[in-house]
């Protein structure tokens, strides 16, 4: 690893080291921090048109998941830039797989090392719904929403609002934590910080198609995966729009059911109330598994979830009422489980019917009774379910309620056999997962993000969206603190996705703080 070493020639002084060692005994030394945030938003004034620029040209590159070669000039991108900051980097490869972009930075006498997950790529995009080309990034004196305007790119002196926003795919999901650390490193070095670990840098280009290539990413390069704790920088703000750290996530998995009636459509004059109608019985299995109030009445499908901690559940009680606001925001009277707190829900599995398809609606809806019906299933797992374990007990179901499954295309035998056929095609799975917040190097990272975020920071026990974390947590058994730095509002994965400038200053000041800061911890 390359070393940073000391900025001060003083610090060999005897009595000076006693002094810094029993600073670092206790927590963080606020002035330190304050001033260090300081030096931070300086340097930011001083460079956030070099910075924003240099983000523009990242932003230009095209980086849809499962596009390699796009996926490829990303990674090389990324790679030359680490280079640039002393970062000793590789690109990782395994065949038919987006590289991944390894780099190490070593500090002098560092007795941790920290882990940092980032993904390079991004979702697709529909270019005839975004007001300007996905990859030809955009600034914008506030939201299109809120009536901002464009304008240009800052040049040198001139001063950065935060609520100006970046328009372009990726941008804040999750090239925003990218270019933070770059400049971060800037920091660090332009201001001769030391750091306070060694640095671990893990850039994945397969995250948002499903990870599949992670596992054994990390079973062929796990010698260079020995870190003490692993920071992932994904994600929003909370939906208060504080800012937060998430100590967990639900995993996902889901099947597809196909339901059949007759083996061709039918008149529904002719036929109607004569012939089974497989849209009705799937609108009558899908309510059958869930009561008025939204809970889920599968048997055992809350059985197998690990208990939560009381560290979780205060956590969780401390969060400020925002479910008014939001419940305002996207126009609902009301929430399932009788308004059940958003967080309380989280820490429960989830079945959600994704979409549903039968004949069709609307100026080319038909007289016909149609002749299959389908319904797509997510199930939003938390720790402790085994989604191969959860798929079954929704089979189970189904066969309760009568219905023969099968796996293939029903023959003229089964159809003529059986009255109530279903086909069921599953997907695969993600476990969820959830990291203790009581481990002392997990209580430093939350000491770090206080001094940047003060008493706004918000502690989530868990986040809703499905992140491949769980390999982390099975191959190499370290803690895992998520660490958002996107805006809530950024239109993640969808047309017009933003970056508020402010969220971006944030991300540097958490990263160098992050990597400078003392950390004198016991695991």
């Amino acid at each position: 690893m390359r070393k940073i070493g000391p900025s001060c020639k003083s610090r060999n002084n005897i009595l000076w080291n006693l002094v810094f060692l029993i600073l670092h005994l206790f927590l963080v030394s606020p002035v330190a921090c304050l001033a260090q945030q300081d030096a931070v938003e300086s340097y930011y004034q001083e460079n956030g048109h070099r910075i924003l620029k240099e983000y523009a040209k990242l932003l230009a590159l095209p980086n849809v998941s499962r596009n390699v070669d796009d996926l490829r000039l990303n990674a090389q991108w990324i790679r030359d830039a680490f280079r640039q900051r002393k970062v000793n980097v590789e690109l990782l490869e395994l065949e038919g797989a987006a590289p991944i972009i390894y780099g190490t930075l070593g500090a002098l006498k560092a007795k941790r090392t920290l882990g940092i997950y980032v993904h390079y790529d991004g979702q697709p995009v529909d270019t005839t719904q975004w007001k300007h080309s996905p990859w030809h990034p955009v600034l914008y004196t506030k939201s299109m929403d809120e009536g901002g305007q464009q304008r240009p790119f800052p040049e040198q002196g001139e001063k950065i609002d935060p609520e100006w926003r970046i328009y372009g795919r990726s941008v804040a999901d999750d090239k925003a934590p990218i270019i933070s650390i770059l400049a971060a490193l800037d920091i660090i070095h332009a201001r001769e910080l030391d750091l306070n670990a060694n640095l671990t840098f893990f850039l994945e280009g397969e995250e948002e198609s499903g990870s599949r290539n992670l596992g054994a990413f990390i079973d062929t390069y796990k010698d260079k995966l020995d870190v003490d704790i692993w920071l992932i920088f994904d994600g929003p703000f909370h939906q208060s729009r504080r800012p937060q750290l998430v100590f967990g996530c639900r995993g996902s998995t889901g099947m597809e059911l196909t339901i059949y009636g007759a083996n061709r459509y039918l008149h529904s004059g002719h036929y109607g109330g004569w012939a089974p109608n497989p849209a009705m019985r799937l609108a009558k299995l899908l309510a059958s598994m869930k009561d008025e109030d939204g809970r889920v009445v599968i048997e055992g499908f809350y059985d197998t979830i690990e208990s939560i901690e009381l560290s979780v559940k205060e956590a969780a009680k401390s969060i400020p009422e925002f479910e008014k606001a939001l419940r305002k925001e996207l126009g609902l009277a009301a929430t399932e489980s009788n308004n059940a707190p958003y967080v309380d829900q989280l820490l429960l599995p989830a079945l959600v019917i994704r979409g549903m398809e039968s004949a069709r609606v609307g100026a080319l809806a038909r007289n016909v009774i149609p002749p299959t019906a389908v319904a797509s299933l997510n199930v939003r797992l938390v720790k402790g379910n085994d989604p191969k374990q959860m798929l079954d007990l929704i089979e189970a179901h189904i066969r309760k309620q009568d219905y023969y499954i099968t796996y293939d295309e029903p023959t003229d035998e089964e159809r003529l056999k059986y009255d109530k056929i279903v086909k069921v095609r599953r997907r695969g799975g993600m476990l969820g997962f959830r990291t203790s917040m009581d481990l002392p190097i997990v209580q430093w990272v939350k000491r770090i993000a206080m001094n940047v975020a003060g008493d706004e920071l918000i502690m989530m026990p868990t986040m809703g969206s499905t992140l491949p974390l769980y390999l982390f947590e099975e191959k190499l058994g370290k803690p895992i603190v998520i660490t958002p730095i996107a805006n809530y509002d950024n239109n993640q994965h969808a047309p017009n996705e933003n970056l508020r400038l402010g969220n971006l200053e944030y991300g540097i000041k958490l990263m160098t703080q992050l990597f400078s800061e003392a950390m004198d911890v016991d695991q």
